[in-house]
């Protein structure tokens, strides 16, 4: 895992295969962070508990269908 210290209004920048994700931070307040992010269409952007929600949906699909 890399770990980064960013202040607010630095950038991070992920790219492969010509493509790019812009993290960006929006500001702090006590312990959390605003992001703000930047990325393709075609890129999916969920929480964690979003994510980890559609793919119990997509199991339990698996298991009905």
């Amino acid at each position: 895992m890399l770990v980064l210290t960013r202040k607010f209004d630095e950038k991070i920048i992920l790219s492969w295969e010509n493509q790019t994700i812009t993290i960006l931070v929006c500001g702090t307040q006590g312990d959390r962070v605003r992001l703000g992010f930047e990325a393709p269409p075609e890129v999916l952007i969920h929480r964690e508990e979003v994510h980890n929600e559609i793919q119990s949906q997509g199991e339990r699909k698996k298991q009905d269908g």
